[in-house]
């Protein structure tokens, strides 16, 4: 009997030791990793003690504020202030346009934190993990350093003025399918309308148009990819890739991720090209859509882009030229809306330029846009990670390895730089007002500005024009839209708008 117990317990303080080992292991390493915090809040409290902030809460930092509490920080903090996330990491946010003129024009490397949460969908140029269920690829957006310069050289004949020309027609399709279709069907119940759906699909079906064509379950796909991208920036415990594909959401997103990369009909192109005659004869037969253009381009070794490539070059072009613009295009109707004498004065300018020399002609109108752009832009800030130390022109500095938000809704809005920032005046854009050159950067700055900016200039003034003849514009007194900044700059509650059909 005795010899039975003892066989049996010396099993059990095997097991006791071997848990007393993983507690002292955990333990261990939990040392470690505080040792490491520690350390890196104390570099980061050296980097930024130059720099005063608002006060932050010990957990959140600073994720709880918004953005009136933001433009009283370009008050109160000149040039830049320390933001901190989680209590356990800091940036320094720049709304200056003597600071914003440094970053851009250095070679800096996007921060890899908010983008890489991207990667599934547009791009994988960090690490790749078995987690992501994505290939490595490489889109613009995500790159960095000589390749990004490759693709850059490459991708920049796709939006030259004349390659551009023959998307107007496109881009007037669409609007009148949006027009006429849905808001005057729907005009005929209500007249009251919700309208960044409706400028979101239509955008999206104007870049299905200029780039490939147009897929339903593609659309579906784009709008989850939106919201789960920004759920995931938001929620702390979805940070670490290999616990976010186990939850629900991580499970939407990589299906989303599958549906948006089905529909990048690289194959059936190619097949399509090589039936055709040679490159430079295709060239001058038909007009090139994006794809074509991708298709087609040679780097200087004369290589092609590779599939992987191909596919992140068509997801990123599809990403940033559809919510984006849309946005652009809802805040500045609901501008106009408010302020019916500048609405009444655009298409007054409209009716006399649009037959003759199309939406090019219009100075008043774009200088209507750069203000609603000035107010609300769609994408508010960037971040870039510094490759070397930066001394600013005041004096102050930062160490390499140091994250800047380059904050472009606080600059558009800082006092200090646009006397009464809140009020629309389109005259702060006529050809003979003077700004600082980096005070307006609704597409960016420097080389790593926005590639397409041309393209959705162009889409917003065909969109305005053709809206601003067909309807009158007037807010909804009941539902003000309150800006929430999300991938782009949205409305929390929408945007609504009262439309009433012209003769």
């Amino acid at each position: 009997m005795s010899v039975s117990v003892l066989s049996l317990t010396r099993p059990l303080d095997t097991v006791s030791g071997l848990l007393q080992l993983a507690s002292l292991l955990g333990l261990a390493l939990l040392l470690l990793k505080t040792a490491q915090l520690y350390q890196r809040r104390q570099w980061m409290l050296k980097a930024i003690q130059q720099f005063p902030s608002p006060p932050s809460h010990w957990f959140f930092g600073h994720k709880q504020e918004e953005g009136r509490e933001l433009k009283k920080r370009t008050e109160k903090y000149r040039c830049a202030s320390p933001l901190w996330l989680w209590g356990s990491r800091v940036s320094l946010i720049v709304y200056d346009p003597d600071y914003m003129k440094m970053i851009p024009g250095r070679s800096d490397p996007k921060s890899e934190g908010a983008y890489r949460f991207m990667a599934p969908w547009i791009g994988k140029p960090f690490p790749p993990t078995p987690q992501t269920h994505c290939g490595p690829r490489y889109g613009l957006l995500l790159l960095n350093g000589e390749i990004w310069f490759q693709h850059r050289r490459m991708l920049t004949p796709a939006f030259h003025y004349d390659i551009l020309k023959p998307y107007v027609r496109l881009m007037v399709d669409s609007v009148q399918v949006m027009l006429v279709n849905k808001w005057e069907e729907l005009l005929s119940q209500n007249s009251h309308l919700e309208i960044f759906e409706h400028v979101s699909l239509m955008t999206l079906d104007t870049i299905m148009k200029c780039a490939f064509r147009n897929f339903q379950s593609y659309i579906q796909a784009i709008k989850d990819l939106n919201y789960l991208v920004f759920s995931r920036m938001r929620n702390v415990f979805y940070q670490k890739d290999i616990f976010y594909w186990l939850t629900s959401e991580g499970r939407r997103n990589h299906k989303a991720c599958q549906l948006a990369h089905e529909h990048t009909v690289i194959k059936l192109r190619k097949a399509q090209l090589q039936e055709e005659e040679e490159p430079e004869k295709v060239r001058n037969k038909r007009h090139l859509d994006f794809l074509d253009i991708l298709l087609l381009a040679k780097m200087e070794n004369g290589r092609g882009l590779s599939d992987k490539d191909l596919r992140a070059e068509v997801d990123t072009f599809k990403f940033e030229g559809h919510d984006t613009t849309a946005s652009g295009i809802s805040w500045i109707l609901y501008i106009l809306a408010t302020h019916p004498e500048h609405q009444q004065r655009c298409r007054e300018e409209i009716q006399m330029f649009m037959r003759w020399e199309g939406p090019d002609r219009m100075p008043y109108t774009t200088m209507c846009i750069k203000e609603a752009l000035r107010l609300y832009l769609p994408v508010p800030t960037v971040g870039r990670e510094l490759s070397k130390p930066i001394t600013f022109p005041d004096g102050r500095s930062l160490p390499r390895g140091f994250l800047v938000l380059l904050s472009f809704y606080a600059l558009h809005h800082n006092s200090n730089v646009w006397p009464n920032p809140e009020v629309f005046d389109p005259s702060r854009f006529a050809p003979d007002a003077s700004r600082h050159s980096h005070a307006f950067l609704p597409f960016s700055g420097g080389s790593r500005n926005c590639i397409g900016q041309h393209f959705a200039l162009k889409e917003m003034k065909v969109a305005v024009a053709l809206t601003l003849l067909r309807f009158e514009l007037a807010p909804d007194p009941f539902r003000i839209p309150v800006p929430t900044p999300r991938i782009v700059l949205m409305s929390k509650n929408g945007i609504h708008l009262h439309l009433r059909k012209l003769l």
